[in-house]
């Protein structure tokens, strides 16, 4: 039996991570309710077999509350880890010459093995090696095809197989694993809408990805290294959609950094027409207190003035103690924020050029339209959401209803600003379109009774690529009471 939900009345998405504490039928059907709009999947833990059941309960959300489900398969990358010592433990101190050569005897505290002959290849005198999530830095002196010589310029204790950071070369690596290659073939085979490709360096790291995700599945690429910075409208060109991944891009740059590089990946993905995503540790106190930090609050805001598309929960909802909690949290800040009278003009401060285009065009005049006669809604015909994605780069200040005749569509837009995305039969004749653009703004609850609505759409019907329509209807009370009898 599906169950009545109202239709979100913010538009910027919540992408919920799911894990331990949150991927039983029960707890995302409550996350679900509590505001988040679409689910990541993380195929760093766990087996695949683990992840059938969860994506199979998100799917049967669809049924239930009527509405399409959009879900993110989030790869794990190549790993850099050092080897292991002959104590389990060494401790580096600060000055001291430490070596990482090709030798897998276990190390002590002058050297140990390191596992990536792609370092040994790309590694220069003076960049930094970060260990452990940057919790000690060493700089190169020396190198040799298989030896690296270090100095240590911040000490401490390193244990075995912790992590490594290359954060001043780009290196001859792959951004996928034969683990990401088969998780990836995976994910496409459960019908997952998203996949996340972690260690992205350069635009041609997405090629492989994109040939073998086939067109099933749209591409989403984290921005974590600063290679990627540098090439960051390349990238965006090159995929569906960016991750600002403030983690990793937090302990391979200085921490200051951050902040405005966050702004410079959302207005490019924004000018780009491109999804954005802001994520980790946004609502990090929350993994075990109840509420969380005003830092924290003020950090998911400034995601939300920005524009960004999605804000998402990593361990918050994957293996906190209040996932339903941080949902609800996030939702309540976004909302918040967005009845802000100040939001609408600072959700604007990417300056958007169109392209030359028709579908441009229609689009950012869709956006005048909504304000010039006080319309309630933009209601959307597609059949690919390109259109869709036009329209909610202009950020309108009126929600967009997406009306397409294929679910992975309508599930693919689940992280797209503005959006609610319904799948529904195609229309055939302009009589069919404005009918049934009144029709499913009534039902979704998006209009009322003297309500006007902008409708864009592309003639011939079923022809993507084609947005060629827009049109200004009103909904009369006749057609809202036919509408109920119905």
């Amino acid at each position: 039996m599906t169950k009545s939900i109202a239709p979100r009345t913010r538009k910027v998405r919540v992408l919920a991570t799911l894990g331990p504490a949150s991927n039983t039928p029960e707890m995302i059907g409550a996350l679900f309710e509590a505001g988040a709009d679409a689910f990541r999947v993380n195929m760093s833990h766990g087996d695949q077999a683990s992840k059938i059941p969860v994506i199979e309960a998100i799917r049967s959300l669809e049924k239930r509350y009527g509405r399409p489900t959009t879900i993110l398969a989030d790869l794990q990358g190549p790993k850099l880890r050092v080897g292991k010592f002959a104590d389990g433990r060494v401790m580096l101190e600060k000055g001291a010459v430490f070596i990482l050569d090709r030798d897998p005897t276990p190390g002590d505290a002058s050297r140990v093995e390191l596992p990536h002959r792609e370092i040994f290849e790309a590694i220069q005198p003076g960049a930094r090696l970060l260990l452990d999530d940057g919790k000690l830095v060493l700089r190169v002196t020396e190198h040799e095809p298989a030896r690296i010589v270090t100095r240590v310029e911040v000490g401490g204790a390193l244990s075995n197989s912790k992590g490594l950071n290359v954060p001043d070369v780009v290196l001859p690596m792959a951004a996928l694993t034969e683990k990401d290659r088969s998780d990836l073939a995976f994910a496409v085979e459960q019908g997952c809408d998203w996949i996340a490709l972690s260690f992205v360096q350069r635009p041609e790291d997405l090629a492989e990805a994109r040939r073998l995700i086939g067109g099933k599945a749209a591409l989403l690429a984290k921005i974590e290294k600063p290679s990627a910075v540098t090439r960051l409208e390349e990238i965006c060109e090159a995929c569906d959609g960016v991750m600002v991944a403030r983690g990793d891009l937090g302990v391979e740059l200085p921490p200051e950094t951050v902040p405005p590089l966050q702004k410079q990946i959302v207005e490019t993905a924004r000018r780009l027409g491109r999804p954005v995503i802001v994520a980790t540790q946004m609502l990090e106190s929350m993994i075990t207190s109840p509420s969380p930090t005003r830092a924290e609050v003020s950090d998911v805001a400034t995601a939300v003035y920005d524009g960004a598309d999605a804000i998402m929960l990593s361990a918050e909802s994957a293996a906190g103690a209040w996932p339903v909690e941080s949902v609800a949290m996030m939702n309540a800040i976004a909302d918040a924020v967005e009845r802000d009278p100040a939001h609408g003009d600072r959700v604007h401060f990417t300056v958007l050029h169109p392209d030359p285009t028709t579908a441009d065009a229609l689009s950012a005049a869709a956006k005048e339209i909504t304000s010039t006669v006080t319309a309630a809604a933009i209601i959307c015909f597609t059949m690919s959401g390109s259109t869709a994605r036009r329209i909610a780069r202009e950020r309108p200040g009126v929600p967009i209803l997406v009306l397409t005749p294929k679910h992975e569509t309508a599930r693919r837009l689940g992280l797209l600003w503005g959006t609610h995305a319904v799948h529904t039969r195609d229309v055939g004749s302009f009589e069919e379109m404005v009918a049934k653009a009144k029709r499913m703004a009534l039902r979704h609850r998006l209009a009322r009774a003297g309500d006007r609505v902008v409708v864009c759409a592309g003639v011939p019907f079923g022809t993507p690529g084609s947005t060629n329509v827009l049109h200004v209807v009103q909904i009369i009370g006749d057609e809202l009471k036919n509408y109920e009898k119905g």
